[in-house]
């Protein structure tokens, strides 16, 4: 099985050369869906929020498909949402973005995959950046996911799941990324 080939050494130079050009905001005022806003930090084995990190997601429209040339489903494709975000986390070591809730998408042998986020996490000392997923922990569709129920552990599930909470009357999903120690999430061998 072939591997990722490790990046050069990376950070902490986010801040300065990658993020400091917002790209946090997916969804435009012509996108279509529910607006949701996903926030949370990233951790240390040690239990402690990570500065200088960069998360990317990458997710499917409203109706659950990529804006992508290899996704060729009928589902209408909005050209207002990219789909793709990066966000570097701020003094409070937080990350964030504003996107639309996505839709489920086709997974392998007929299946279809809940509404998930794809993430991506680049952190100061880590040769290899990490993927994982982030599903909405109000979603019914998760029960039958395919990939989430690859996960035998059910308590090691719980760390793909992002907590929904309302503020200021905006759906806000909550989700921590732990690259260690107890509780760590889950990431997938892409």
């Amino acid at each position: 099985m072939r591997k990722q080939t490790p990046s050069q050494t990376v950070g902490p130079f986010y801040a300065i050369a990658l993020t400091r050009k917002p790209m946090n905001i997916l969804a435009t005022e012509a996108a279509q869906g529910q607006r949701i806003r996903v926030e949370g930090r990233v951790f240390d084995g040690d239990g402690q929020p990570i500065p200088d990190v960069m998360v990317e997601i990458w997710q499917a429209n409203a109706y659950g498909r990529y804006n992508h040339p290899e996704d060729k489903q009928e589902k209408p494709l909005d050209q207002s949402f990219t789909g793709w975000g990066r966000s570097g986390t701020d003094k409070n070591c937080f990350y964030s973005f504003e996107t639309i809730k996505p839709g489920s998408v086709p997974g392998a042998n007929d299946s279809v995959q809940a509404p998930h986020v794809n993430v991506t996490i680049f952190a100061r000392g880590m040769l290899s950046h990490a993927y994982t997923r982030m599903y909405f922990a109000d979603e019914p569709a998760n029960e039958t996911d395919p990939v989430l129920n690859s996960i035998k552990n059910k308590a090691r599930r719980q760390t793909l799941i992002a907590d929904r909470a309302d503020k200021d009357g905006k759906t806000v999903y909550h989700f921590d990324i732990r690259l260690q120690g107890e509780n760590e999430t889950v990431f997938f061998d892409v």
